[in-house]
């Protein structure tokens, strides 16, 4: 009997050895991977390095072979990777004993100086085992810049133009709290960063170019330092008020802005633009429901909607351009005004003025441009909807409006248009011929464009956010 006993428990020892010895092959094998993310958040003042690391964990009772651990950038990456000891871009057949780990170690080395460099610098790791891949993403700053993440407004507050400002995860402005923006800032939002505005936002660019206030996306690389929806938008919620955007670009988001409701407690527009321009959002360049807006000499252009004011609000937009002309990014299929004083809840009451103005739109499917739809359960309830001196594309104006000296259908003809090369110039063309836009508009009280430039003080005033000089 106690060689029977010996026999079966060598053997159990015999077998508990050899199954160490040998390896998973399970898809469903226990693999901790310590970070799905390395995130280098120093900035660094001149040229430096910084080093962090994670471990790849075996919690199986047979060994683990990893196939590879592949830096997926190569040799080009800014980061370098050392796995247990070895420095490489791809480590391969990695054995793991039963309950140990490996090392992995990840440096990144940054010139915040060097210009070609994006803001934000992203790479990844691949981990591979048994037919599973997994990834370790790599997050660190390039240039220079204020690198906010989740930043909340719960001071006052005043950003100026040392550095450009990198948003990730998002920008809140707190109720009652105020945002203010000097001339020449940048704001860099990543993709899935919003602007949220629930108190108050003042941008204070200025005319000269350098000086302007710039909202873009953080790609900076070609294309997709071109590409619509490359970040949400800026948000004005319920409770903002105040808000003012002078000389403002805001470029290739989603939804550039969007207003909801009216100030509260508050008889001034909710949001004034003034000089700005809104270019290549992929959805609305200006969407606001029942809220109250005051534009003048803005440029909204090449957007999939370019402005739709819903269920009612108070709107009055002086000498802006409003135009889309198809595109790779952008497929003009939409009207580039859209107006109604209700939504699926029901109508509101409705003032919208609309003066020195162009709605045009080119190389798509609308032939007409401004659509306004009035809900047949109005009532007593305020509608007012004016269309004076606009150079606009329409085939029969919409009922139920009113339309003064505005001219239908007249090509604006813009200075010059190059879609291939991404050229836009909507400053009305001098001739011969003229453009139709100019010298017919109103005295609206504007006495500059939106390039800074004066506009005549008696008659003579270009239709457009651009006035001949």
């Amino acid at each position: 009997m106690k060689a029977i006993a010996v026999i079966i428990l060598s053997t159990v020892i015999l077998l508990s050895a050899c199954r160490k010895d040998s390896f998973i092959t399970s898809v469903d094998a226990r693999v901790t991977i310590t970070a799905d993310t390395l995130k280098y958040d120093t900035v660094f003042p001149t040229t430096g390095s910084v080093s962090q690391l994670f471990k790849i964990v075996n919690e199986n009772t047979q060994k683990l072979r990893l196939s590879s651990v592949k830096l997926m950038g190569g040799a080009g990456s800014a980061f370098k990777m050392n796995v247990d000891g070895t420095a490489t871009t791809e480590a391969t057949n990695i054995e793991i004993e039963a309950n140990d780990s490996v090392y992995v170690f990840v440096q990144v080395n940054v010139d915040p100086n060097a210009a070609n460099l994006s803001f934000v610098i992203r790479d990844s790791i691949q981990v591979s085992y048994n037919g599973i891949r997994r990834l370790v993403q790599l997050e660190a700053w390039g240039q220079n810049a204020h690198f906010l993440r989740n930043k909340e407004i719960t001071v006052d507050e005043t950003w100026n133009n040392d550095l450009p400002y990198v948003i990730l995860g998002y920008l809140h402005v707190n109720a009652g709290k105020k945002l203010t923006i000097s001339k020449g800032c940048r704001l860099y939002v990543h993709p899935d960063a919003p602007v949220i505005i629930d108190g108050t936002l003042q941008v204070n660019g200025l005319k000269d170019t350098g000086d302007r206030v710039y909202f873009l996306g953080d790609r900076l690389d070609d294309p997709y330092k071109y590409y619509p929806a490359s970040w949400p938008g800026i948000y004005f919620s319920p409770s903002s008020r105040d808000n003012i955007l002078n000389y403002a670009v805001i470029k290739n988001s989603f939804q550039s802005i969007v207003v909801q409701d009216p100030a509260p407690n508050n008889p001034t527009p909710k949001l004034i633009l003034n000089e700005c321009m809104i270019d290549n959002s992929y959805d609305f360049g200006i969407a606001a429901s029942n809220s109250s807006i005051m534009a003048k000499n803005c440029l909204i252009s090449n957007c999939g909607k370019n402005i739709g004011l819903i269920k009612g609000g108070s709107y009055n937009f002086t000498n802006c351009t409003v135009v889309t002309i198809s595109n790779p990014y952008i497929q003009h299929t939409n009207p580039v005004l859209q107006v109604t004083n209700f939504d699926a809840t029901g109508p509101q009451a409705m003032t919208a003025i609309f003066r020195n103005c162009i709605f045009w739109g080119e190389n798509g499917s609308v032939d007409t441009e401004v659509l306004v739809v009035k809900s047949v359960n109005t009532g007593a309830l305020t509608y007012v909807v004016d269309f004076s001196y606009n150079l606009w594309k329409v085939q029969n104006p919409p009922a139920g409006i009113t339309v003064n000296q505005s001219n239908s259908n007249a090509n604006p003809l813009f200075d010059s248009i190059d879609v291939s090369r991404r050229y836009y110039n909507f400053r009305l063309k001098p001739g011969p011929p003229p453009s139709p836009g100019i010298d017919k508009g109103t005295n609206a009280g504007i006495f500059i464009d939106l390039d800074g430039n004066p506009r005549p003080v008696g008659a003579g005033f270009d239709i457009g956010c651009f006035e001949k000089q």
